[in-house]
């Protein structure tokens, strides 16, 4: 079964290659742009004008901590946003799966963590399709929701997701659990700033984990829905 799945990711794979040899193009600039007047906009947070906010948990690494947030997520009546890195994806089709069968919504966090501004405009279509299409052949879901890797984008980037259908996804509430394995901190940076519309970045640690009850309750009791990406932007 999993040498199937492997020549499943192969094939995908060479599909894409196939559809980015035309119209190849690279990108070019070492700004990071952080916003286009003239063009599509990453969203940062969904609509102030209602009171929820958004969980989301990018998914390269610490698989063994996801099945702890995943209870405890139930345990809470909380859905939220995975943002699935694909090479995490093509080792974890079981617990992708359940992902999708607890009710979370899945979002497009490319195949190899490359931060888009550093590859060609080639590479990150191949980066977001590859994931696509094997989320897609695990679960059924198609993403629609692009969180770049290291959340850096420039204009090309946007414009690349947007002619892809996506919407680019960054945060407003960045709990820096990835760097600092502190439970009270990560609880700290994930509630001390709570408004509407607010998007709270996390990942799969065991800071994390231990913290997220807390982070759950401490939301809900200031009076916070906390609900899926799609649904705090639904109103932008």
């Amino acid at each position: 079964m999993k040498r199937s799945f492997f020549k499943n990711v192969v094939a995908n794979l060479a599909i894409v290659l196939v559809l980015v040899v035309v119209g190849a193009s690279t990108v070019t600039g070492g700004v990071l742009a952080t916003s286009d007047p003239t063009g599509t906009q990453p969203y940062y947070r969904g609509d102030a004008s209602v009171k929820k906010m958004g969980l989301m948990i990018n998914v390269y690494w610490g698989t063994e901590y996801l099945p702890g947030m995943l209870d405890t997520l139930a345990a809470k009546g909380v859905k939220c946003t995975f943002f699935i890195g694909g090479m995490w994806a093509a080792e974890n089709d079981k617990l992708l799966k359940r992902i999708v069968l607890e009710g979370h919504e899945l979002g497009n966090h490319g195949y190899y963590h490359k931060e888009p501004p550093t590859v060609s405009t080639a590479r990150n279509r191949e980066e977001i399709l590859v994931t696509e299409r094997l989320v897609e052949s695990v679960t059924g879901v198609r993403t629609k929701l692009f969180a770049p890797p290291g959340g850096a984008y420039d204009k090309a980037t946007l414009k690349l997701a947007e002619d892809l259908g996506y919407k680019t996804i960054m945060w407003s509430q960045d709990t820096i659990d990835w760097r600092d394995k502190d439970a009270d901190l990560i609880f700290k940076r994930a509630t001390a700033k709570a408004d509407n519309g607010n998007l709270v970045l996390m990942h799969p640690t065991a800071a994390t984990a231990a913290a997220l009850p807390k982070i759950i309750d401490r939301l809900h009791g200031d009076g916070y829905t906390l609900t899926v990406v799609t649904d705090v932007i639904g109103g932008v």
